[in-house]
């Protein structure tokens, strides 16, 4: 039996990445699913893969209505809500601080921070009435340290963590959980095309220098991450809550 046999997860960000790899892994943990996305044919697509225990739903997270209405259907279709994984994010515009254009700032806190706090607000208060239930919410390495021409994603994720431990005290009581998850450089579309190919212009001696500052020697799959992700939903993580875990390959370790 799977450490998610049973359970009722929604995850956002479901249409590729970490994301997708974590439906992928929580479905094959036995969890029920509701999959979240604004790529609708991959999001779509990502569910039929899945079969019987998933279903897809269209939701932008910076859509307070859409994300109310997401984890309504989660408890209409499963029964419940017993997990959540929010992981829809961007990695938005780049450069150093004195440069960047305050739209693409108010965009990207927008998406990676204020979506993480609409889909936490209805989640927790679903899961609160219920008396039960664990949210997990997409923070980064970025999170814990300070990444140079990158602040507004830094920003957002150091945001995330603390949204996340703030939560984690208010609504212990209530029985839920709520932590954060850190991974570093992690081989997905969004990185390979915003960060490796638009940043980086795809230099191999850039690369080589980010993959130098793992530890580990690599950089992560993202099923390396889903599989941390599916463990803090499940009940084998049951005395975990406030915690920001690095998945990061020693990155965050010096």
């Amino acid at each position: 039996m799977g450490i998610l046999e049973g359970k009722a997860v929604m995850i956002t960000g479901a249409a590729s990445g970490i994301g997708r790899a974590t439906a992928e892994e929580a479905a094959a943990e036995g969890a029920r699913l509701l999959l979240c996305d604004v790529d609708d044919e991959g999001g779509a697509a990502v569910a039929a893969a899945i079969g019987g225990a998933a279903s897809y739903r269209s939701c932008d997270v910076t859509d307070e209505a859409a994300v109310e209405a997401a984890v309504a259907a989660t408890i209409s279709e499963l029964g419940r809500i017993d997990g959540a994984f929010n992981c829809a994010g961007i990695l938005g515009v780049l450069g150093n601080i004195g440069e960047l254009p305050l739209d693409g700032w108010k965009r990207l806190i927008e998406v990676d921070l204020n979506g993480v706090f609409l889909c936490t607000k209805h989640q927790v208060n679903a899961m609160a009435e219920q008396g039960s239930g664990s949210i997990l919410n997409m923070a980064s390495a970025a999170g814990l340290i300070g990444w140079p021409g990158a602040s507004g994603y830094v920003a957002a994720k150091h945001g995330v963590v603390g949204l996340s431990k703030a939560a984690a005290l208010e609504y212990a009581p209530q029985g839920v959980r709520v932590n954060s998850i850190c991974p570093s450089y992690t081989i997905t579309p969004m990185v390979e095309k915003d960060l490796f190919e638009d940043a980086l212009g795809n230099d191999e001696e850039l690369i080589g220098a980010a993959r130098a500052n793992h530890p580990i020697g690599r950089f992560a799959d993202p099923q390396e991450i889903a599989s941390a992700a599916a463990w803090l939903l499940s009940d084998k993580a049951s005395f975990v809550t406030g915690t920001a875990m690095a998945v990061d390959g020693g990155y965050t370790a010096p």
